[in-house]
């Protein structure tokens, strides 16, 4: 098995082209692919203020409240309520979205698969489980908050640090917090 640890203090931030936030790249694929070719993309952004969200034709999107009072999507004209920290929303990127902070400034995690090239299945954890890397695929772990270690590779990460399998078996343990189990899948 190989861990790619991603580190959050090595992460250069990107100011939004509205200048309502920014947002740090944890790992995307393939290495080096922009917002107009990747397969899929994970990343944490600090959101200041609200405004419509940029338009990703042909993209699955998941986004999670980490930190905040949380925000309202409107996504196609429907308003959703997104204030429970670690319960992800997915919609499609090619939706007209908006956003509206409920309480001032957020951070949330986002997790962005181009449709007919990868999926992502997200679960939180908050204990000690079992994480196996399918056959061809990649999982993403990325604590959130509090702390997380991986026993066979003995890897530890704090807060926004990341660590990506691509094959085996290891146990991730979360500790007074949640880690972000994130398996992204190529479509075959």
């Amino acid at each position: 098995m190989a861990v790619q640890v991603l580190r959050a203090g090595e992460r250069p931030a990107t100011a939004w082209l509205n200048g309502g936030g920014v947002t740090r790249e944890v790992a995307g694929a393939p290495a080096g692919a922009g917002l107009a070719d990747f397969d899929w993309r994970v990343s944490l952004a600090d959101v200041d203020q609200g405004g419509p969200f940029s338009a990703f034709p042909g993209v699955d999107r998941v986004i999670t409240l980490v930190d905040g009072a949380g925000m309202a999507l409107t996504v196609a004209g429907t308003e959703h309520a997104i204030a429970e920290p670690y319960r992800p929303f997915a919609f499609p990127g090619e939706a007209d979205t908006g956003c509206r902070l409920l309480g001032g400034p957020a951070i949330d995690f986002n997790v962005m698969t181009r449709r007919g090239r990868a999926t992502a299945e997200i679960a939180m954890a908050d204990d000690r489980r079992e994480v196996t890397v399918p056959e061809g695929a990649a999982v993403l772990l990325v604590c959130l908050a509090g702390g997380a270690s991986l026993d066979k590779a003995g890897v530890a990460l704090t807060r926004f640090d990341a660590a990506l399998l691509d094959s085996g078996t290891d146990v991730l343990q979360a500790t007074g917090g949640v880690t972000a189990v994130v398996t992204l899948s190529p479509v075959h």
